[in-house]
């Protein structure tokens, strides 16, 4: 029981922390040049990642939740609708979990690759459909912008594809490094 609260008390204190660190980092986002100027690259979804990989599924949304929720209340939303930090979450939860179950069937650096490039297959697929339905139609809605959902497969795809290989690439760079720890301290055992 004594044992339990202390692996409570410690996720609680790494989620709260790597929540943190994945706001700082959603604030360090940037435009890549080729692409319209609404959609910015950040490398937040690295400590989310982190936090599902030893804590489970549950803490991965957490983080997701937790640094869009300071981003909203520290910035705002140009909608008054938090639109574009629920876009992010949904993003962040379709590229992290499906890259932590597919490592959690493989456990190797080799899976590790194979489950990033899971996440962001899946996560640019799913934001592709999600923006063609519901956010582009929102933002179009509440901002008054144009239909712009013809961006979706000439931008949208594109720039989440290479959004998912760049987190994929960092996140791989400090996976190497990390492996060891995080099967050591992963709360979740063969899950």
């Amino acid at each position: 029981m004594e044992k339990r609260k202390k692996l409570n008390v410690k996720a609680y204190v790494s989620i709260g922390m790597l929540s943190s660190i994945a706001y700082l980092l959603m604030l360090l986002n940037f435009p890549l040049p080729i692409f319209p100027n609404f959609l910015f690259v950040d490398f937040s979804d690295i400590p989310a990642l982190i936090a599902a990989l030893v804590f489970g599924p549950l803490a991965g949304i957490l983080v997701e939740l937790f640094k869009n929720v300071l981003n909203y209340i520290a910035t705002g939303s140009q909608t008054g609708v938090p639109v574009g930090h629920i876009a992010n979450f949904v993003a962040g939860i379709v590229f992290v979990l499906p890259t932590l179950f597919v490592y959690n069937r493989l456990k190797t650096r080799k899976g590790m690759t194979i489950a990033l490039v899971a996440g962001t297959v899946i996560m640019a697929v799913v934001m592709s459909i999600l923006n063609y339905i519901l956010i582009l139609p929102a933002y179009t809605m509440l901002m008054g912008f144009p239909d712009m959902r013809n961006l979706v497969v000439p931008a949208i795809l594109p720039f989440n594809i290479l959004k998912g290989i760049m987190m994929s690439f960092i996140f791989m760079l400090l996976f190497i490094r990390m492996q060891a720890w995080i099967n050591k301290f992963s709360v979740v055992k063969g899950a």
